[in-house]
């Protein structure tokens, strides 16, 4: 389930962005995958969900709410799971390692 807390209130300016996503009246079928899809299958769902993306209007906002929900669900922003996990964990190692490096800063006289 994704992480909601880090996310801003229901605000209708906030979320204004989704009601002019590509996949705004689409099935969610074709960006959520069902029980037991594997191999050709997932990757041709998959392809046809991005490419709905990135023609999308709002794809630089979907893909940050992904990224910042930590969505773990689904192709957003042109993103599939695995991609956002790799991102996700990314900018995760990027932030532990900055924070290191501010404490070695800091700690030296």
């Amino acid at each position: 389930m994704a992480d909601t807390s880090r996310l801003p209130a229901p605000v209708a300016e906030t979320w204004e962005w989704q009601r002019h996503g590509n996949c705004r009246n689409l099935d969610s079928s074709v960006f959520f995958h069902p029980d037991g899809e594997r191999g050709f299958a997932r990757a041709d769902r998959v392809a046809r969900a991005k490419q709905i993306c990135m023609s999308c209007p709002v794809i630089v906002e979907c893909r940050h709410h992904a990224l910042t929900a930590e969505e773990p669900f689904g192709v957003w922003g042109g993103l599939d799971e695995t991609e956002r996990r790799a991102m996700i964990l990314r900018r995760k190692q990027l932030l532990s390692s900055a924070e290191k490096e501010q404490e070695c800063v800091s700690v030296t006289p």
